[in-house]
């Protein structure tokens, strides 16, 4: 750890550590590490980002009017996004001009922002919500017309996104310099972003999430260095709406939970819910399995456009409630029986959340226990159905439930010995 703790920025510089406690028959990891110090992302974030709805096609207006639908449009359940935790609004790529300045700015499209990125800024945080933004660690950004990188312009580009108002930077890892796709060139990329980061919210108070979006590229894992760099790192490759690519990266996020915790969260990319090529039951195991993992929520659909359906499954209150637990911690799984996988998640106040996920083709029965689960024995067990809203109190220390082809129930399980 010397070389990497030599490049960290000065207030991460203890060295990284990660416990596993074992409660009742089920490890519930939890980072003890000093990660990034800057008091953000305590929960994981929650809110939109564009790419997936329109890509390349971007606009201030598309943003404002994302946002005005997060702040204003009234769910079935009576409340809005933003009431339901939602606050990050994220410009992904293609917002800029194709080169920098006379004096090495980077400059907003004009034609597609032109109030600029601080217009944008201030009228999305008018709203009570944030902005985020793209940025990419190396000489252009990943998108086909290849627009400025911040490759040894992090401090400048930094200072920039705070005074423009962001709160939120996506910074990706495509078109490197040559020499800069090693481990210790990766790392040395990010950090000084994550200095620059911290430099300029001491010039101008403006704090910025970090999202590393280094995705595993040239075979270097994320996890175990991004916690002290950034807030949140991807854990995988780009989502897709189809369920093999959905399988994947829940396959690949599942066995990292014991470096996520509060400011430091595993990220398998942003939500395809409500997105064609994913069924109702595997656009509602996407929320509940991120959930379960401590995921980022971001969704990725056009707001506008989406149907009652779609929106009932993004503003799940109870489901999200999974996902915004104070105490941080990334659910565990437990059992793997042919592709029919139970994971538990604890939550503060006694409870566990567990989600029976069946990956198979075929509709089956999963099982598991009191004991698995980490919660011991009780007299009485509440069960709340995360989705179908029902309670059920039972005596019974084990629990089956049948579960469809590429679907997931989601239990939040109670004892009643708990407080």
């Amino acid at each position: 750890m010397k070389a990497l703790t030599n490049r960290l920025p000065a207030r991460a510089l203890t060295a990284f550590a990660v416990v596993a406690a074992a409660v009742t028959g089920v490890v519930a990891h939890e980072s003890t590490a000093d990660a990034l110090a800057n008091g953000l992302a305590l929960t994981p974030p929650m809110g939109f980002n564009d790419w997936n709805a329109v890509g390349c096609g971007v606009s201030e207006a598309f943003i404002k009017q994302t946002a005005d639908f997060i702040h204003g449009h009234v769910l079935s359940d009576g409340k809005t996004l933003q009431q339901s935790g939602y606050e990050y609004v994220n410009i992904d790529d293609c917002w800029a001009q194709p080169s920098r300045d006379s004096h090495g700015n980077l400059v907003p499209n004009p034609a597609k922002f032109p109030d600029g990125i601080a217009g944008t800024a201030a009228y999305v945080h008018s709203l009570g919500l944030k902005l985020g933004l793209y940025n990419d660690s190396g000489l252009k950004t990943c998108s086909s017309h290849g627009f400025p990188g911040s490759f040894q312009h992090e401090a400048q580009d930094a200072l920039e996104f705070a005074q423009w108002g962001v709160d939120y930077l996506k910074d990706d890892n495509c078109n490197q310099a040559a020499g800069q796709g090693t481990r210790a060139a990766t790392i040395q990329r990010y950090t000084a972003m994550s200095n620059g980061l911290a430099a300029a919210r001491s010039k101008t108070g403006q704090a910025i999430v970090f999202s590393i979006c280094q995705k595993g590229d040239n075979g270097i894992n994320t996890e175990d260095w991004s916690p002290q760099v950034g807030n949140l790192w991807r854990t995988t490759g780009d989502v897709k709406p189809n369920w093999a690519r959905l399988d994947s990266n829940i396959d690949k996020n599942i066995p990292l939970a014991k470096y996520a915790g509060p400011g430091a969260w595993n990220d398998p990319d942003m939500l395809e819910v409500g997105n064609a090529g994913l069924s109702a039951t595997e656009a509602q195991t996407q929320f509940s399995m991120w959930a379960e993992m401590a995921a980022p929520l971001l969704i990725g659909t056009k707001l506008a456009s989406a149907t009652t359906q779609t929106l009932d499954v993004l503003g799940n209150t109870e489901v999200i409630a999974v996902d915004q637990d104070p105490l941080g911690v990334q659910g565990v799984q437990i059992s793997d029986k042919g592709g029919l996988r139970v994971l538990a998640k604890r939550l503060s106040g006694g409870d566990v959340a567990v989600a029976f996920f069946n990956e198979t083709g075929a509709s089956a029965p999963i099982s598991t226990s009191a004991s698995a689960v980490g919660l011991g024995a009780a007299s009485s067990y509440t069960l709340r159905d995360l989705w179908a809203h029902k309670t059920t109190n039972t005596t019974s220390s084990s629990w089956t439930v049948t579960v469809p082809s590429h679907g997931t129930v989601l239990l939040r399980i109670h004892p009643a010995s708990a407080s």
